[in-house]
């Protein structure tokens, strides 16, 4: 029987992991109010075998609130209720990860609480419509473009929900850098047309992802940081630019300097985006000392040769946790994958295509009467 890395036990920052599978974030939005909820504690902790649980998108602020239902974690309410699923992993031997995620200018003000502003690093109105619960889908308006006063604010935001995630009980933090979030929207000529420090240069344009990793990892610690990037990524309304590998090169030996625990690579081409070409990848590896996750379209066979060639060290998977709540015990013993899978009970808003998946069950055998 092959031996497969990809089930033996590892570390990411001073993490121990029982493997080297992560559950990728993903948006579910059945936090009611903002509020993380007993329904997300029970479809968390159906999913702890994975080596490592990122949650999906958790906004750190008011202002990043820009989905419907999405959970934040700038309130008390919010602190507590994420502690049941941290509480309810743990007691199933997993280990969860919250990642923050400021939407941006990617919002609309019907879904956000009252006194909320859409901002971005400039008034760069994406292209596209997002679902809201008042009015269904609606154009993206024209963001607030950030004074100096929001880029302090927001960096002060970035660090109380840190904090916050700590006192909840997770075993780390994992910045939203991709999908054309506010991250990823200053490290783009396109979205960030800013005349201060904050563009221009590559080095201006990464400068305030570098200055929320480098507080936040004082914060909580570099061993309990990570950061997600997207690369040739166009979620959001994030058209490529000449200047993509320089951004990365330069950004992956900055954030190698800082010595935070993980960079998580998304590759959505599986899903129809644009390749991201192996090179990037490797130069990214070849500039990041510590752990990469390498995410996007991976089957047990892919994501071992992943693993084998040093390219990357943790390997997320997606989709196949929505219906496979055991994926890792499936792919283990090479069974099945379920295929039932149901698109329009994403985003909605109770158990139905969340928590009512089932486990695997070997079929019976019928027994013949001699």
């Amino acid at each position: 029987m092959k031996n497969y890395t990809l089930f033996t036990a590892t570390k990411v920052g001073s993490l121990a992991l029982k493997n080297h599978i992560v559950m990728a974030p993903m948006t579910r939005c059945r936090a009611i109010d903002n509020i993380p909820n007993d329904l997300m504690a029970t479809y968390y902790q159906q999913r702890a075998s994975a080596g490592l649980i990122i949650t999906e998108g958790t906004s750190p602020s008011p202002n990043g609130l820009g989905y419907a239902r999405i959970p934040g974690i700038f309130s008390k309410a919010q602190v507590e209720g994420w502690k049941k699923t941290t509480e309810a992993v743990h007691k199933s031997g997993g280990k969860i990860i919250i990642q923050l995620m400021h939407t941006g200018r990617i919002s609309h003000i019907l879904n956000m609480q009252k006194g909320s502003e859409i901002i971005a690093p400039s008034a760069v109105k994406a292209a596209g419509q997002m679902w809201t619960d008042a009015k269904q889908m609606q154009d993206y308006p024209t963001p607030k473009a950030m004074i100096a006063e929001d880029i302090v604010s927001t960096q002060i935001e970035y660090v109380t929900a840190a904090k916050n995630a700590m006192e909840a009980g997770f075993d780390g933090v994992e910045l939203h850098g991709a999908n054309g979030y506010l991250l990823e929207e200053f490290l783009s000529p396109i979205s960030n047309v800013r005349t201060d420090k904050y563009c221009g240069s590559i080095e201006n344009r990464c400068r305030f992802v570098i200055e929320v990793t480098k507080v936040v990892a004082a914060a909580i610690g570099k061993d309990k940081t990570g950061i997600r990037l997207s690369p040739y990524g166009v979620a959001g309304d994030m058209p490529n630019y000449t200047e993509i590998d320089a951004t990365y090169d330069y950004l992956s030996k900055e954030l190698n300097k800082l010595d935070i625990a993980y960079i998580h690579l998304v590759d959505h081409s599986s899903m129809g985006a644009p390749t991201v070409p192996l090179e990037i990848k490797k130069l990214i590896r070849h500039n990041f000392k510590n752990t990469i996750i390498g995410c996007g379209g991976y089957d047990k066979e892919s994501a071992e040769l992943d693993l084998k060639s040093g390219l990357f060290d943790l390997i997320g998977f997606g989709r196949q946790f929505i219906n496979n709540p055991d994926l890792v015990v499936r792919l283990e013993f090479n069974n099945e994958l379920s295929q039932s899978l149901n698109p329009d009970l994403f985003y909605s808003a109770d158990e139905k295509g969340y928590t009512d998946y089932p486990t695997f069950k070997a079929p019976k055998v019928l027994r013949i009467q001699e």
